[in-house]
């Protein structure tokens, strides 16, 4: 197959995956395209307690940890992944960024070698010897290998002044990065070789690299030029960016990320002076820091504040991960001692309001900021899909909308898949919890998923094991086994099993998943919570861990914890109906009638289980267990039952609940009678409750037999008003 050649004015390239190898723009598709211009070690000082009560796991097991892999990505094709909005900057004109006096501050001037401050502008350090200069090398007019006529500086990094360029070839701007300061041009030489794999790298979200150059003792990368704002500008000029805005900036920065770690590249420096902000994206635009994750010799760059513990060991692709939390850190909130007390931690939610109010954001940013490498996020899709499950969140709770989205990890609302259309009380149990969805990658998948699918648990036990047998490098085979024992209330062989799991990693999130599924159904609530605290913080962006949580605080009556955990789920995805009788159950408990049928209300239409909510409003409104109800709360009750297009047995026996309770309340005076005030059709009188009432249960006993036929006649007998005859 023929290449095709770029057609820019000037450029003799050729097109690969879309990009120019020489200019690095993508090919022309029309003729009247123009081109695009445009450091140590620390530990954290104490468990992280949040607002659940409790506090992640800590030193699962010695050793390292594999990358976790997830079968789909995030949706980053769009800044703010299409739920936000944020604002748009113009593009700024190339030579108003230029420096007309370039100097570099006497209190930012420091060795390179041992970090000793330095008054003079030029010279040798004092300290060690070491060669300085903080002078331009360019000046403006200079021509660099005869095609980059040089405009002036208009930064200064860590290898020296940053320039802007004009590309006479091509009738472009660029930009003109230092890669070593040397006095040898050998050494630059081979410091340009060496940088050359850069040129295979094309994103969107990545500034293009154009070439790479020899000038006398100094080598230059050049660069697309990119107007706009960097996220340091905009942090300096607004102070600290809402929630929404700052997650968006980071979530599509990650994508770039997770394409240079495709390559075996780390970028190593990242910080909010590397991220720019044009025409409505993001891009990363200083690859000066970049390298292999296999040089072993290579120089490591990074910056004070957001350098991981390990950084100078080494980057990895872990390492660049908490670069980026610290960032948006950084966003978001003024962190005292940053570079100091909280040089690799960050304030508690104590110290940081933002953090108390918004749990989940603080998670993240607590995995992504780990002390241990092998606890934080393990790559950036990984990362990624969490962060948007907290902009989600963020997005759903501040605009009173929700925000709902298919989860890569979960299956759906185990009540509203499982629930048998009865009408007896729903209460908070283990069958509830979402089950993970099956990861593809297993190599007993298949055969898992077939074994699954057998309705009997003892004969799933008997398929599930000799899967175990045939594949046991299989996960997913102990762990869907673990999950049938728990059905069969084998709890000793749970955690034989689970504990197989945990051995070959004890990162896995679904040893805590399973092990507090077995704890809820083993009426360990205490127990099951910490179980799920842990996976809310592995997955502080996944709904399934707060809904377990609310699941288990509520077993154990800790109502307000469980409120807190249902209502976040509920506000992001009204399809999760477990959360919504949940709170209901919770806020009925604490005597809050009224909120607890509004939970109610919150069960879409479109839900299997919406009749469902109308009864549980209905027996909520007449529940006497804390305060007797009222009239309004009878007549709304009633009025939800006449809604309902009920028959039979379910109909017979909300209206004897409706009507003995009213009743009740008649005969010892709680309600006066009144007899224009209508319940179920019959007026708020004694002797018109009683004959609904007796009609009720003698219908009920029509469909009954045996001696339950026999209490319900007597009992209606009982009830029927009294008459003369």
């Amino acid at each position: 197959m023929n290449s095709l050649s770029c057609t820019r004015n000037g450029c003799t390239g050729t097109i690969e995956d879309g990009y120019c190898d020489v200019c690095g723009l993508a090919a022309v598709k029309s003729p009247d395209i123009s081109q695009k211009q445009s450091e140590a070690n620390t530990l954290r000082t104490s468990p992280i307690t949040t607002g659940t009560g409790s506090s992640p796991l800590t030193n699962r097991s010695k050793g390292s940890r594999r990358t976790i892999s997830t079968s789909a990505r995030s949706s980053r094709r769009q800044l703010g992944a299409g739920l936000i909005s944020v604002p748009e900057l113009p593009s700024t004109e190339p030579e108003k960024a230029i420096i007309l006096n370039p100097m570099v501050p006497e209190n930012k001037r420091f060795c390179s070698s041992c970090n000793q401050p330095l008054r003079r502008e030029k010279g040798f350090c004092s300290k060690c010897g070491q060669k300085y200069s903080f002078i331009p090398s360019l000046n403006p007019g200079d021509l660099v290998v005869k095609q980059y006529e040089v405009k002036g500086a208009i930064a200064y990094g860590g290898l020296g002044w940053i320039y802007l360029g004009f590309d006479k070839i091509l009738s472009r701007y660029v930009v003109l990065k230092g890669l070593l300061n040397t006095e040898d041009a050998s050494s630059a030489a081979v410091a340009v070789a060496e940088r050359q794999f850069l040129a295979t790298v094309k994103h969107s979200n990545i500034v293009g690299i154009y070439n790479f150059v020899n000038h006398e003792t100094e080598g230059f990368i050049i660069m697309e030029y990119v107007g706009g704002q960097t996220l340091k500008e905009i942090r300096k000029s607004r102070g600290k960016l809402p929630v929404a805005e700052a997650i968006a900036y980071i979530h599509r920065i990650l994508s770039a990320f997770a394409y240079l770690h495709s390559l075996g590249l780390v970028y190593c420096d990242f910080k909010p002076d590397n991220i720019m902000v044009e025409s409505g994206d993001v891009k990363l635009i200083d690859l000066g820091g970049v390298r292999r994750i296999d040089d072993l010799d290579g120089d490591i760059y990074g910056t004070v504040g957001y350098s991981a513990p390990e950084a100078g060991e080494g980057p990895t692709v872990v390492s660049d991960l908490f670069t980026i939390g610290r960032t948006l850190a950084v966003l978001l909130t003024d962190i005292k001692g940053f570079s100091k007390e909280h040089l690799y931690t960050l304030p508690s939610p104590e110290e940081e309001s933002l953090f108390a109010q918004q749990e989940s954001l603080y998670r993240f940013l607590i995995k992504s900021t780990a002390e241990n490498p092998d606890d934080r996020f393990q790559s950036a899709d990984e990362m990624a899909d969490q962060l948007l499950g907290v902009l989600r969140e963020n997005v759903a709770i501040s605009s009173n909308v929700p925000r709902p989205a298919t989860s890569n990890l979960f299956g759906g609302d185990m009540l509203a898949i499982n629930h048998s259309g009865n009408f007896e009380p729903i209460k908070p149990e283990y069958e509830q919890l979402p089950i993970p969805i099956l990861d593809s990658s297993d190599p007993g998948c298949n055969a898992v998923m077939n074994a699954s699918a057998i309705a009997d648990p003892l004969k799933r036990k008997d398929n599930l094991n000799a899967v175990v047998n045939q594949f046991p490098n299989s996960s997913e085979a102990l762990l869907r086994l673990a999950n049938t024992f728990i059905d069969l209330f084998y709890y000793e062989e749970v955690e034989q099993t689970i504990a197989k799991i945990e051995a070959k990693d004890p990162w896995d999130w679904r040893i805590f998943w399973y092990r507090g599924r077995s704890l809820m159904a083993q009426n360990k609530p205490i127990e099951a919570q910490k179980a799920f605290d842990q996976v809310y913080f592995d997955l502080p962006g996944e709904l399934a861990p707060k809904l377990a949580l609310g699941l288990a605080a509520e077993q154990g009556q800790n109502y307000p914890l469980a409120i807190k955990m249902y209502d976040l789920v509920l506000r992001t995805d009204p399809s999760y109906v477990s959360a919504a009788f949940g709170l209901a159950r919770c806020l009925s408990a604490q005597d809050n009638r009224i909120v607890a049928v509004a939970a109610l209300e919150r069960v879409p239409q479109t839900s299997n289980l919406h009749t469902r909510s109308r009864v549980e409003i209905a027996r909520t409104l007449i529940n006497g267990d804390r305060s007797a109800p009222g009239t309004q709360e009878l007549q709304a009750a009633s009025a939800a039952i006449e809604a309902l297009t009920l028959e039979g047995n379910d109909l017979y026996h909300l209206t004897k609940q409706i009507l003995e309770t009213a009743l009740n309340l008649l005969t010892s005076r709680q309600l006066q009678a009144a007899a224009d005030f209508m319940i179920l059709g019959q007026p708020l009188q004694e002797v018109h409750l009683r004959k609904g009432l007796e009609k009720a249960l003698r219908n009920i006993a029509h469909l009954a037999t045996g001696n339950e036929k026999i209490r319900l006649v007597d009992e209606a007998n009982r009830v029927r008003p009294r008459t003369i005859f």
